[in-house]
């Protein structure tokens, strides 16, 4: 940078009236310092609400009372009645399921059936368990079929309640 690279930003008559002073005998006027400048006050961002879970955790509360069934201590309770209770839960949850997040098979195979896993498989469609060498392709007995969301149609999460409130309380009245 030059001697006066100080004055780029200046108008051509500012420069030229500069000029002009210093040609007959007038001495440059120091540079005028920067206006300090202000850092930019850091942008926190949002912390994640997990809105949509939380409304999909109350939805199969409303539909199958899932979370009272797992937060229930049923050490105490027979099978029988585990039995019962898990009848009544699954078909409310199924029922948001299908309604709301459909499932369908991972891979088309049943269970037991021998599949091949080709080299440079989709991680989140296979998980190898056992002895698993080599590269691959690999071929063995298909323990689970996995599940996959045919799609996924949560109705609007509502904006004017506690999302965290995955139940009300339930108060009966005299």
């Amino acid at each position: 940078m030059g001697k006066f690279a100080y004055r780029r930003g200046m108008s051509f008559f500012t420069r030229l009236k500069l000029a002009l002073a210093f040609l007959f005998g007038g001495e440059l006027p120091p540079p005028a310092l920067p206006a300090p400048v202000t850092p930019p006050t850091p942008v926190e961002p949002p912390k994640p609400t997990h809105d949509a879970a939380l409304f999909l955790l109350a939805l199969l509360q409303r539909e199958g009372r899932l979370l009272d069934f797992l937060q229930e201590d049923v050490s105490a309770f027979s099978d029988a009645d585990i039995g019962a209770a898990a009848r009544v839960v699954h078909a409310g949850c199924s029922k948001a399921l299908a309604q709301w997040v459909p499932l369908s098979a991972a891979v088309p195979q049943r269970e037991g059936d021998a599949v091949e896993v080709p080299r440079g498989f989709d991680a989140n469609r296979y998980r190898l368990i056992g002895n698993v060498t080599g590269e691959g392709p690999w071929r063995g007995a298909l323990k689970h079929h996995g599940w996959v969301a045919q799609r996924v149609s949560l109705p609007e999460v509502p904006t004017t309640v506690d999302l965290t409130v995955l139940a009300a309380a339930e108060v009966e009245l005299p």
